[in-house]
């Protein structure tokens, strides 16, 4: 794609980023077939290509965002499939996070998108404040009705249909704190506690805490982590992410030099995009950009970490059959495809791939909450393809998608790292089926 940009404006290292990413477009549309907003709507400037030239024209010209831009900026759903069809290396992702940016910079939403958009950053990244907006939540659902036929507060509507009607206790294991590995030492890491997830389901990290230290690995819960910053990241709240982003390498980097780590573990492929892109967040950073580019090499999802061990043989194998759903921050974001249905293979697992298994599933950090309308569609046609899959249970590694999915499924949702600990000694996740049990050889 031809530019023109002015050498001022390439004097700004955002801009000049934005610029040779922009130049490797050929316009060939091949992301087309893939973006679940162009499959949904049908309209070229929903489609990864269309967005490239709303960009590019914004940016070319030095220009404020306008409705129109912000429109079809905010229904993309970051979720990158166009980046794995591009045949030419388009870094779509880092495209889109510099124009949600801009438009946070230049664009006066109306007040009661600002006042959301506020509220999701300002409660959703700290866990003691979502717990209490979850616990306020039941006052709200007689009044979801209402909320749905006025369009301003239609995100209102979604946040309070998503909110769950108990919310477990916190997890002890969620404090600060080491896990020794039992028997010969194979590994120390650490381990993401988070935002969202651990309070949402704290068992997930309990059970990858849990099957870790039964191979042998200890595991590090460091004082001062938090949020990743991928929330408020995809919102275009730079600053705000970046503070996280900091304060996680801050945190991170004390347990590497307090006694070496062999990884980050993180168990929210949401998360785990964002943290791996850490070291271009904070690349123009003199202080950080060398402490965040070694933050994001040791960062590896569960599965990605665990492929990497020689395994035992599990302690049963569950024979029972799932429908692995492919988180799209898994597949697209990280290039994490195999891993996890070898690793529930292995298990005694039979894994079976839903149809368009590279379409999102509407869920996106806060996309089901801002965009409800088209995060049901996309949630829905998800859910089809998985139940005519003949799953007992969905398997999946992001819980953004999991909260999504079971919102709409008649199946049980879990995280994966559930299922492997279950086959390796742990508990069995509640509502899945062991009917298919068979002991392990």
């Amino acid at each position: 794609m031809q530019t023109n940009f002015s050498a001022a404006q390439l004097a700004d290292p955002h801009v000049a980023e934005s610029e040779t990413i922009l130049r490797k477009c050929v316009h060939c549309g091949f992301c087309t077939a893939t973006c679940p907003t162009y499959v949904t709507l049908g309209n070229e400037l929903d489609s990864p290509r269309g967005r490239i030239y709303l960009i590019k024209d914004m940016l070319e010209n030095g220009r404020a965002a306008d409705k129109e831009i912000v429109t079809h900026i905010d229904r993309c759903l970051s979720c990158l499939a166009c980046m794995t069809t591009c045949p030419s290396g388009v870094n779509y992702m880092h495209l889109v996070d510099h124009a949600r940016a801009h438009i946070e910079e230049t664009y006066r939403r109306p007040l009661l998108d600002r006042l959301t958009r506020a509220a999701l950053a300002f409660v959703l990244p700290y866990p003691s404040r979502f717990r209490a907006g979850l616990r306020l939540a039941r006052f709200g659902r007689p009044f979801i009705s209402l909320f749905e036929k006025l369009p301003a507060l239609k995100p209102v509507a979604a946040m309070l249909k998503l909110a769950p009607s108990s919310i477990p206790s916190a997890s002890p294991l969620a404090s600060p704190g080491v896990h020794a590995g039992r028997g010969a030492k194979r590994g120390r890491v650490a381990i993401l506690t988070g935002c969202a997830q651990s309070v949402l389901d704290p068992a997930i990290n309990e059970a990858t805490i849990s099957l870790l230290t039964r191979l042998g690995v200890e595991v590090v819960v460091p004082e001062g982590e938090g949020c990743c910053g991928a929330l408020v990241h995809h919102m275009g709240r730079e600053d705000q992410a970046l503070v996280s982003a900091r304060r996680n390498v801050d945190a991170w980097t004390r347990a590497v030099d307090q006694g070496g780590l062999d990884a980050i573990i993180i168990t929210a492929s949401g998360c785990g995009t964002t943290i791996k892109d850490y070291g271009f967040m904070l690349r123009l950073n003199p202080a950080y950009a060398e402490k965040a580019a070694r933050v994001s090499a040791l960062a590896k999802d569960i599965t990605e970490y665990l492929s990497a061990l020689d395994l035992p043989e599990p302690v049963r194998k569950p024979g029972t059959i799932v429908a692995y759903h492919s988180a799209c921050s898994m597949q697209h974001g990280q290039k994490i495809t195999r891993q996890p249905k070898e690793l529930l293979a292995r298990a005694g697992f039979v894994v079976r791939e839903p149809r368009e298994g590279h379409l999102c599933c509407g869920s996106a950090g806060t996309y089901n909450i801002l965009q409800s309308e088209i995060s049901a569609k996309l949630r829905d046609r998800k859910v089809r393809n998985i139940e005519a899959t003949g799953a007992s249970v969905v398997a999946t590694g992001n819980i953004g998608c999991i909260t999504q999915i079971a919102s709409a499924a008649s199946l049980p949702v879990v995280h994966t790292i559930k299922l492997l600990d279950w086959a390796y000694g742990g508990p069995k996740p509640e509502g899945v089926s062991d009917s298919g049990l068979i002991a392990a050889e």
